[in-house]
């Protein structure tokens, strides 16, 4: 949506600078609880009326408000899903006056979104309501690290012990840079097993990487969360994907030595289109272009899983490299994925996947919204009962988005 036509400023758009300054120094302290309250202020300082935040759930399927007497809105049905779907200002009618849906997103990661009430929009309203929902989008974030209360506010069931320990370790779902962007969705939300998912950006460097423990306990998680570190650990070290594997290998055969996991890492140069990958025991990642899936482009010989490659492979781990084109997808999955069976035992399987991802993104959806929607279509297909945790992660080379 652009900006409505260019209004003149007078007295009903003046700003309180003084004010605002001092609600922009009191948000830093604010407990996220105040949120609410401190969004209806900064409102009223820029000229209009109220501002209402919800946030997304777990599952993406609600935007749930932090306003506690508001009901959630459905993510699918409703003018608000719709600015959170295509992360687009979107304006409905209210009785006394406008509702302006604005997404609050903090780089590529959604957020949720921004209700803002005016009497009348225009261009200076519209750019005001924007520079709120970047505010509030940044304030969310700092304060979500350490509140249990936006957490709680964001669940629609009581969280296992184990997924709770392992979702302490998960990146944001979506990362992104102006050249690159990955997104990621895990199920079962609630009772997830030894699944696990990072990705992050070192200067011009994007790292992802996927893994499936052993087991759906504590200890599953445990072995993922471990990984999850070592991985960690090495890269901030300057380590290549080489190093971060057999840091991982190490860890796990250290600490948890009767455990593994099978996992895919890839580090793509996000200036030069490299793509280097270890793949350890691992469905092998796919890579689609032009609409297509090239089979095969990225498979690669057997590898022991990880934690197990002292014992069965004493040479180091094979590290594979080929060069993408502008607007390759890779998609890295765990098993889950596949295994999903319908009421006849029908499995849902890699064309039903792979199909489901490029109509989607053909469709113009974003990377996020493509993988929101097929984790939904995964869970129906199964009738959200899961035979096993479901990872997906998707990510895109594109040097000359702006």
């Amino acid at each position: 949506m652009s900006d409505p036509p260019h209004a003149s400023f007078g007295p009903d758009t003046d700003v309180d600078e003084k004010r605002l300054e001092e609600l922009i120094v009191e948000a830093q302290t604010a407990l996220p609880v105040e949120l609410p309250d401190l969004a209806n202020r900064c409102a009223s300082s820029l000229g209009l009326d109220t501002a209402l935040i919800y946030l997304v759930d777990l599952q993406q399927q609600l935007l749930v408000p932090l306003d506690e007497a508001l009901e959630p809105l459905p993510v699918d049905r409703s003018s608000a899903g719709w600015a959170y779907r295509t992360v687009s200002p979107r304006v409905a009618e209210a009785d006394d006056g406008l509702i302006l849906w604005m997404p609050l997103v903090d780089g590529a990661e959604r957020l949720g979104v921004l209700a803002v009430r005016t009497a009348s929009l225009d261009a200076i309203r519209m750019r005001r309501s924007r520079m709120l929902a970047h505010l509030f989008a940044m304030l969310i974030t700092s304060k979500r690290a350490y509140s249990d209360w936006l957490a709680g506010r964001t669940r629609t069931a009581t969280m296992e012990l184990p997924t709770e320990m392992l979702r302490a370790f998960l990146p944001p779902h979506t990362i992104g840079s102006s050249k690159c962007v990955s997104t990621a969705v895990l199920e079962p939300a609630y009772d997830i097993g030894g699944d696990a998912f990072d990705h992050s950006v070192v200067k011009n460097l994007l790292h992802t990487m996927i893994l499936d423990g052993m087991g759906h306990d504590l200890t599953a998680g445990l072995t993922t969360s471990v990984a999850m570190a070592a991985a960690r650990n090495t890269r901030r070290s300057g380590g290549d994907p080489a190093d971060v594997v057999a840091a991982v290998d190490q860890a796990i055969a250290q600490w948890l030595p009767d455990h593994f996991c099978t996992g895919v890492l890839c580090r793509l140069d996000a200036e030069t289109g490299v793509l280097r990958w270890v793949n350890c025991g691992h469905p092998p990642p796919l890579l689609i272009r032009a609409e297509r899936v090239l089979a095969g482009v990225l498979d690669s010989s057997p590898q022991p899983p990880i934690g197990l490659a002292g014992l069965l492979a004493p040479e180091a781990r094979q590290v594979h490299e080929t060069t993408l084109e502008p607007g390759d997808c890779v998609l890295l999955y765990t098993d889950g994925v596949l295994e999903a069976r319908d009421a006849d035992g029908a499995e849902f399987g890699l064309d039903r996947f792979t199909d489901f991802i490029i109509r989607s993104s053909a469709a113009g959806q974003r990377p996020a919204e493509v993988l929101r929607l097929l984790i939904h279509a995964i869970l129906d297909y199964q009738r959200n009962q899961l035979r096993d945790d479901v990872t997906i992660l998707l990510f895109e080379w594109r040097p000359q988005h702006r």
